[in-house]
């Protein structure tokens, strides 16, 4: 009985040892001559961040071997070997292995002498030192190794299917004649080529473009230095690199922390979306699509047309200057494929030419321009001047003010307008179109003249009869008042700036509102003066802001304030209710917020308690948000120079309120930035350019809001001391912990546990890119509330470049020190008017 049993036992385990090795998976490091990849093995990269094996898509029984992701659940496919060659399945299981003769790396159905999809290179001789390795980027390598030094004989980024990885290209290498594209699926359950591709044509000035069937379907534009023409938001939500040069030609991604997880993919229907894996969702977070809107498509208003979705009429297909409908009942109908031709009799061949300006346009298609980049922005319009076939011309590069020079010959196809981006085209134009813009310039500036001097002369009636009502004591005292009265209302009035719902208020009535500035109404007070809790006769409460007679804000930064607040409606910005101007008195008066400032909460031991860091992102993000509008939405382009933590108030559900525009500063059209002799603002704050040099800009805000996104994680205050590193503010004690990845030690420690690490440290992350030394170095506010609500993969920062420095005693008293203000290049300014 015991040997009948014994008996079995040893037949079973026969059976067992010899079925194993086909049922169980094997996971390999490496596919060699002797270990091929059958299906149900895996090949890991060397930090398993990628796998490949044979997979089948949900709806369909072919078996296909490709890339996806080892530790995100939702299996994202990145690449496909045999995309348009799968493994039938009653043609038994597949297999990848390395034969010299076959193509090199080869896939095989059943039949083992016929292969269904190889990489179509020759290996002189397969022995064991040739391997294919698949990459922590994705990419599928073929390697012969020759002592210690190794040949990429293959690698699959050279063949992508439908997914743009960092690291990969788009392009042509110009040597060997390989063309890098992007090919759509057929569909969902199909993953063989579709009928859409994306690639560089390389043609006349490089440009990005997405065909359907061979015909061009959405262009993505030209490389102007820092972004692709057609694909603004290119320039904010990754980093790209683009080469051309004699040996080729490519865009890639470039993502810094290779913990983020981001693909581009062209879609089915000819859609390129961008997305970022998101850990807290567990899901793919679709960050942007091209093309998105009707002006994407290409050429939809025709030859010589431009698209302009943000057209007050209905129809957003307009001719550029110079030139007029080719079929106009057709564009009666709302239809511009047909275009637009020269006006009839028309000449720009040396009859008194020239061109206009058409802004922040994505340049005409360019495969047919010619390109100089020795030429200045000048040269270029000279060269183009003196040939009559050139119809207009740009800039080849947007940076250092505009360098090289474009130039178009013949119809002007696929261009479109933006709202805040773009490049200016110049058109040519005959004499007449000529003469009528210029006439246009000078007609509009007569009549705002006009309107500015009838409208002078209403107010100044509205002001004599404010005069003979309000009496006073003094003839001279009656004079200031009426002088500085005028002075407002005719600033207000100035280019529309005045709001219809702002009010003037008399003295008396904000006595009244607020117990005659009792010392139990008074809410807080600083260099300017006192702020007052009122109640008007109405009931709304109100916060009066009382400048004192030697106040650092005078007259001047008084008029500044109400104009520029005036105009300014978001709810991350506090609210203008009205002004009250008598004699020497001067007040504004704002919407009552009753948490008062943030800086009385985060520098507070006891109340920063009430801040959680849920709390804490939301009044980041809602900062963030009104510095934007301030920058780039609102009717006027406004640099705030004042941003800091007394400045940002907390309404009752704690939202952040940007207050204090007296020291803010209006930019006109395109102006990105301008020089004063009088620096104002406040120390910690001040970007060094603005500080040392008086040159101020939209990212000198970013630079103030990069040190006010670090206090609000630290609960301390910028030009604080630290008994582990006094030589040094907040800025360069975070910048320190950074570099030596211990930046978790300067969160607010009254946080406690509550917090996601991964957030907060990407807020000090964006917070040091903002404080970066040099200007163009830092972001814009659309790219920062981008990279906050967004998970893309953020640049590494620079040494900040400015920092508080201190000398301290030899008692190492830290009372007895000095503070000053020092640059990375020690250079240092006196002339600062400090708050």
């Amino acid at each position: 009985m015991n040997s009948t049993i014994f008996f079995f036992v040893i037949i079973r385990l026969l059976i067992f040892l010899v079925i194993l090795p086909s049922s169980i998976s094997v996971t390999l490091d490496a596919i060699t001559p002797n270990q091929p990849l059958r299906d149900g093995d895996f090949l890991l990269s060397d930090k398993k961040v990628f796998k490949l094996g044979f997979f089948n898509p949900d709806n369909s029984p072919n078996r296909y071997i490709g890339v996806w992701y080892n530790n995100i659940p939702i299996r994202t496919i990145v690449w496909i070997a045999n995309r348009d060659n799968p493994i039938i399945p009653l043609a038994g299981p597949g297999l990848l292995a390395i034969h010299g003769d076959h193509g090199g790396l080869v896939i095989y159905g059943k039949d083992q002498n016929t292969s269904l999809w190889s990489a179509n290179v020759r290996v002189s001789s397969p022995n064991n030192s040739v391997i294919a390795k698949l990459r922590d980027t994705g990419n599928l390598e073929l390697l012969e190794y020759n002592g210690s030094s190794q040949t990429v004989l293959w690698k699959g980024f050279d063949y992508p299917t439908d997914t743009l990885l960092p690291w990969m290209k788009i392009g042509q290498n110009r040597r060997s004649g390989l063309i890098r594209r992007l090919t759509s699926r057929k569909s969902q359950d199909d993953p063989g080529s579709g009928n859409f591709w994306y690639e560089i044509d390389p043609t006349g000035f490089p440009q990005l473009m997405v065909y359907k069937d061979g015909t061009k379907w959405f262009r993505g534009g030209t490389w102007t230095g820092q972004r692709f023409s057609g694909v603004p938001e290119y320039a904010t939500n990754s980093v790209r690199n683009f080469e051309n040069n004699t040996d080729e030609i490519y865009m890639e991604i470039i993502v810094p922390n290779d913990s983020v997880f981001t693909r581009g993919v062209l879609d089915e229907s000819g859609i390129i979306k961008r997305f970022v894996w998101g850990d807290h969702d567990k899901k793919w977070i679709e960050g942007s699509s091209n093309p998105s809107e009707w002006c994407d498509y290409y050429e939809q208003c025709g030859p010589n047309g431009i698209c302009d979705p943000y057209s007050n009429y209905n129809f957003s297909c307009h001719c550029l200057p110079g030139f007029e409908p080719k079929f106009p009942r057709d564009w009666d109908l709302r239809v511009g494929l047909g275009g637009c031709q020269r006006k009839s009799g028309a000449s720009t061949c040396q009859k008194g030419e020239g061109f206009v300006p058409v802004a922040r346009v994505k340049v005409p298609d360019s495969s047919g321009a010619r390109v100089n980049m020795n030429l200045s922005l000048k040269g270029c319009k000279q060269e183009c001047m003196m040939d009559c076939s050139c119809t207009a011309y740009a800039s080849a590069d947007e940076r250092e003010g505009g360098k090289g020079c474009v130039t178009w010959y013949g119809d002007l196809i696929d261009t479109r307008t933006f709202s805040n981006v773009g490049q200016d085209l110049y058109v040519r134009v005959d004499a007449v179109t000529l003469a009528q813009f210029a006439n246009d310039s000078v007609i509009s500036k007569k009549a705002r003249l006009a309107i500015s001097l009838l409208s002078g002369l209403v107010f100044l009636g509205l002001v004599f009869l404010v005069w003979l009502l309000v009496r006073r004591k003094s003839k001279a005292g009656r004079q200031r008042k009426y002088m500085f009265f005028m002075e407002v209302r005719t600033d207000l009035d100035d280019q529309s700036k005045i709001n219809s719902e702002l009010q003037f208020f008399n003295r008396t009535t904000i006595a009244a509102a607020t117990d005659n500035f009792s010392v139990a109404n008074k809410l807080g007070k600083g260099g300017f003066g006192s702020v007052y809790k009122g109640v008007l006769h109405n009931g709304k409460e109100v916060a009066v802001k009382r400048l004192s007679k030697n106040s650092g804000q005078g007259i001047e930064e008084f008029k500044n304030e109400v104009v520029i607040i005036a105009k300014l409606q978001h709810r991350n910005l506090v609210k203008i209710i009205g002004c009250c101007v008598e004699n020497k008195e001067k007040m504004l008066i704002y919407e009552y917020v009753p948490n008062k400032s943030l800086d009385a909460f985060i520098f507070d031991e006891t109340k920063r308690n009430l801040l959680d860091w849920t709390k804490r992102f939301e009044i980041i993000c809602g900062i963030a948000r009104g510095i934007l509008y301030l920058h780039q939405d609102s009717r006027l382009r406004i640099v705030h120079r004042d941003l800091k933590a007394s400045n940002v108030l907390l309404d009752a559900s704690m939202n952040a309120k940007i207050a204090d525009f007296g020291m803010a500063r209006i930019f006109l059209g395109d102006q990105c930035e301008a020089n004063t002799h009088r620096v104002v603002g406040t120390y910690g704050y001040m970007s060094p350019e603005y500080a040392m040099e008086g040159l101020f800009s939209v990212k000198s805000d970013v630079y103030s809001f990069g040190v006010l996104l670090l206090e609000i994680v630290s609960g301390r205050k910028n030009t604080g001391y630290y008994h582990d590193n006094p030589d040094s503010n907040l800025v360069g004690h975070v910048w320190d912990l950074w570099k030596e990845s211990s930046a978790l030690e300067i969160i607010d420690s009254s946080l406690g546990e509550s917090y996601p690490v991964s957030e907060v440290l990407r807020c000090i992350q964006i917070a040091l890119l903002c404080v970066q030394e040099h200007a163009t170095d830092r972001p814009l506010m659309s790219a920062v509330v981008f990279m906050l609500g967004n998970d893309a993969a953020l640049p590494s920062p620079r040494q900040p470049g400015f920092l508080l420095k201190r000398t301290y005693h030899a008692s190492g008293d830290p009372s007895a020190s000095t503070e000053g203000a020092y640059s990375i290049n020690d250079v240092t300014c006196t002339e600062v008017e400090a708050r």
